[in-house]
Order: C-alpha cells, then sequence, then structure tokens
C-alpha cells in the first residue's frame, strides 16, 4: 500500500494503473461512508467486510479480500441470507467477489465492482456445514447452462434457483440482477404467479454460475452516480432473441486481435478517490 502522503506517493499514483493501486489496498480507508462513481468507474470510502460465516451464508475465495461493501451492500446480503431458507430448500448462500478494502478497479476480472454496491451470489445452495478455508478457495459453483448455451442444464436447474432469484429481484434496494441469457430465458418460461420482478432480472455474457446483485446508490453517497432506469417490461421473448443468435453464440474470429484499451488511471477516477487510495 502507498505511503498515505508524500512526493514518492504523489508519483506513484500519478503513474501505477489504478487496478494496482487499489487493488494493494489491504484496509478501507478511514473515511465517511460513501460510494464514489459509478459501478465501473468508482471507489469506496469507509468500507465493512461481510462476516466470513452467518446463519445462512458463507464467504467464499477470500485470498481474494473481495468480501468487502458499503454498510448498505452487507445489510442486503445478510437480509437475503435470512429470507432464502424461507422461500426455498436451500439452507442459505454462498457469496463470491464483493469489492476490495476500497474499492476501486481490480487487479483480475470485474469491470464493476468499484463502489461496494454489487455482490456474486453463487446459483450454488450452502452446505449445512461450514467450508473449510481450502474448500472456500477450491470448491466450484455450479455450472448452470447448457453446453450449447441456449437453455440451462435441466439436471441441476431446480424451483429454487427461481425462488432465489425472485427474492433476491424483489428486494427494494436491488437495482439489477444480472444472470447469463439462458437463465433469463428458463425465468421467463418458468416464473408463476407475479412476474414484474423479472424487469429486474437482466442477461449478461458469462454469469452463468452466479448471479450478480447490485444495490442502488445508497443515502449520504451523494458522489454516487445511479444506472439508467430499467428497461420496462418482462425482457423476455423477442426481447431475448439477439442472444441466442448464431453470431452471439458462436461468433466467428476476429480477423486481428482487438488492441485492449489503456488501463483505467487514477485520473480517469472521480477526484475523491486520491483521497479514499492515500487516506490511512
Amino acid at each position: 500500500m502507498l505511503a498515505p502522503s508524500g512526493a514518492q506517493a504523489q508519483s506513484a499514483a500519478d503513474t501505477t494503473p489504478a487496478k494496482q493501486l487499489f487493488g494493494g489496498a489491504k484496509e478501507p480507508a478511514e473515511l465517511s461512508t460513501r460510494s464514489i462513481g459509478f459501478y465501473s468507474k468508482g471507489c469506496l470510502a469507509g468500507a465493512i467486510a461481510l462476516p466470513i460465516n452467518g446463519k445462512a451464508w458463507q464467504a467464499m475465495r477470500l485470498s481474494r479480500n473481495r468480501s468487502w461493501g458499503h454498510p448498505a451492500l452487507v445489510a442486503f446480503l445478510e437480509r437475503f441470507a435470512a429470507k432464502v431458507p424461507q422461500v426455498s430448500k436451500w439452507p442459505g448462500i454462498l457469496v463470491g467477489d464483493m469489492s476490495q478494502p476500497r474499492g476501486g478497479p481490480m487487479l483480475t476480472g470485474h469491470a464493476s465492482h468499484q463502489i461496494g454496491l454489487d455482490a456474486d451470489i453463487w446459483l450454488t445452495p450452502m452446505p449445512k456445514r461450514a467450508f473449510t478455508p481450502e474448500e472456500r478457495e477450491k470448491i466450484s459453483a455450479t455450472m448452470i447452462v447448457r453446453p450449447d448455451r441456449r437453455d440451462v442444464d435441466t439436471a441441476v436447474w431446480t424451483p429454487s434457483h427461481i425462488a432465489v432469484i425472485r427474492a433476491a429481484a424483489q428486494d427494494p434496494d436491488v437495482e439489477r440482477v444480472l444472470v447469463n441469457a439462458a437463465i433469463k430465458k428458463a425465468l421467463c418460461r418458468d416464473a408463476t404467479g407475479d412476474r414484474t420482478w423479472l424487469q429486474k432480472v437482466r442477461p449478461y455474457w458469462g454469469h452463468d454460475y452466479h448471479m450478480h446483485v447490485r444495490i442502488a446508490c445508497p443515502e449520504g453517497s451523494p458522489d454516487c452516480r445511479p444506472q439508467d432506469p430499467v428497461t420496462p417490461g418482462e425482457g423476455c421473448g423477442s426481447a431475448l432473441d439477439w442472444w441466442f443468435s448464431e453470431g452471439n453464440i458462436n461468433p466467428k474470429p476476429a480477423p486481428k486481435p482487438a488492441k485492449p484499451p489503456p488501463p483505467m488511471m487514477l485520473k480517469d477516477l472521480p477526484p475523491a478517490c486520491r483521497q479514499v487510495l492515500l487516506a490511512p
């Protein structure tokens, strides 16, 4: 972690990719709690960690140090986890990546998860015993999507999956639930009763082992930039056609590899993120 002040620290902050700066922070910034910027371009002050174990949740991949979030996200996860056994046959949930201690870009993986309001929830039920530290690192989440990518695997897809995703989407703090398009297709086909919650469930690449839950900007975070409103309607039927087109399912290789974009730098983030990075 960089020293909190001094010309050397300032220089390094300006010349080092932001993912290395924020990925190297081991503890949260001792500042008033707030989410700063947008989900894919921002940082987090005053983060708290989700406890490793709860009555109805377990945190996974602890070595990544990504179990941090805004207190509103932690409160949602605790509330949601308690509801899951009431609406499904799952004893609880397994929580994957949330955010880094100070948010910001990550060394690997996600483009979002930067402001402490995103969490990956495995589409695998929590067992009735606590995982060992080794199991938390090595056990894989369940693949839900069929090998041809056009539907869910009926051998693993259950009514409890629908109930758990529904419960997340129905929470008033939840802004989006991102899942693989095949999972969205199955939800459109299999959901019964009130279907208004389907509007929040959006298809996205990947997300075939987990759902990505995103909560709205919380009170007390004036610099948090909200997402655009969710598209009206269930997002079913013809709205999913493109996702299952041949060009998307089996894209042709690009004739020339795309040049990777330059890394995000501290100057690309909201100005307040400099203070978050260099704070004690």
